[in-house]
């Protein structure tokens, strides 16, 4: 009996003690958050907050237009994922189920794109950008997320596993490549869109490179943007820039929570061969 709960047991233990590790740098944001300029620096250290303070939340929205800035990363990063996933989705049904001379041509040379570091492709695209007047937009901000290699790989390999007997009744009902992507396809590929639609509204919420590169209007600021500007060069209101990274992860938990039904199964299509 004994031997048969000991591997379970030491598991759920050994699992427990990872997640509580985990979990401290998280607590240790919570319990900054709510300290007072003055008990940051407090010896010993104050894992709970002998008095807790909101001065970090209350200066946060002070010192520039904290909200703007998060409606902002909102629209930027639901618009990037609705771009995103679009573009993707019918890439991927292009490659999956239309055949078309140079098919596998094409889509290994999509692949190839992602051995690209994103960061070589901020000169060519911002010089892109520049000529189409759209720097310093949030047009510019979002167009180049219409291409995803990541995305347009895993909605290939899920929509691959759909019967083509599927596709064939369509046709012979006389439905056309248009229907049968938006009335079949798509409900069929619900778990894989859940699933990129989180990675997407997360890669949008926290992305600092692009929007640096291509925003200077402080009006038009991005929240990882508006939290750099809560470090300074010779000192930091700790309490303040953890209530502001606290502030900015409400988002992205709601949206893994709305999706977390399909995201498990999602995963897994990367793995189905073909």
């Amino acid at each position: 009996m004994l031997r048969r709960y000991a591997g379970p047991l030491l598991f759920y233990v050994t699992a427990t003690a990872i997640a509580g590790l985990v979990m401290i740098p998280f607590f240790w944001m919570i319990s900054t958050s709510l300290k007072s300029k003055g008990a940051l620096t407090a010896v010993p250290i104050e894992w709970i907050p002998e008095e807790i303070s909101f001065e970090g939340y209350r200066k946060v929205f002070d010192v520039f237009p904290f909200a703007r800035t998060i409606l902002n990363s909102a629209f930027v990063s639901v618009m990037t994922t609705v771009v995103r996933l679009g573009a993707a989705a019918m890439a991927a049904y292009a490659f999956a189920k239309m055949r078309f001379k140079g098919r596998d041509i094409l889509f290994a040379a999509v692949l190839a794109t992602m051995m690209i570091p994103q960061q070589v492709t901020f000169i060519p695209l911002f010089l892109v950008m520049k000529e189409l007047q759209l720097v310093n937009t949030f047009t510019g901000l979002i167009a180049p997320s219409i291409f995803n290699a990541f995305a347009i790989f895993m909605m290939r390999q899920h929509m691959r596993t759909v019967n083509d007997a599927y596709l064939d009744a369509a046709v012979m009902d006389g439905a056309t490549h248009r229907t049968i992507f938006v009335r079949l396809m798509l409900p069929l590929s619900a778990p894989i869109l859940a699933t990129l639609a989180v990675i997407a509204f997360m890669d949008a919420w926290n992305d600092y490179l692009w929007p640096l590169v291509m925003l200077s209007d402080p009006n038009k600021m991005t929240l990882p943007l508006a939290l750099s500007k809560l470090s300074g060069q010779y000192a930091t209101d700790y309490n303040t820039l953890m209530a502001g990274s606290l502030i900015s992860i409400v988002p992205i938990v709601a949206v893994f929570l709305a999706a977390q039904k399909h995201f498990k199964a999602g995963l897994q299509v990367g793995g189905v061969k073909g």
